[in-house]
């Protein structure tokens, strides 16, 4: 399980780029070279993009769920409406074709 947010992970990356480019020399002699720091604001770069990628996502899918449920709404209601209608003019024997297992 993740400790800190997509959002969080991401700004810390950001401030470690930022820290590693202000330090880059007196970091080099440990390995933190031009190709290490280019790589590592390249990923936090794809990271963020993919973060904000995914909350758009994330607003688009709550629309499309209220949406759902809302549809999902009318058709219970018509549902109720239709099933109510056949069991006043089907027989009960009749009542299987239209996915009924009511016993009354």
């Amino acid at each position: 399980m993740r400790k800190a947010s997509y959002a969080d992970e991401v700004n810390s990356a950001r401030l470690m780029a930022n820290g590693l480019r202000n330090n880059q020399t007196q970091l080099a002699k440990r390995g933190i070279d031009e190709a290490f720091l280019a790589d590592f604001v390249h990923l936090q770069t794809q990271a963020q993009d993919l973060d904000s990628e995914q909350e758009t996502l994330k607003a688009r899918l709550k629309s499309k769920t209220a949406e759902l449920e809302g549809v999902l709404t009318q058709l219970a209601a018509k549902y109720a409406e239709a099933k109510k209608l056949v069991k006043m003019d089907i027989a009960r024997e009749g009542w299987k074709e239209f996915g009924i297992q009511d016993v009354r």
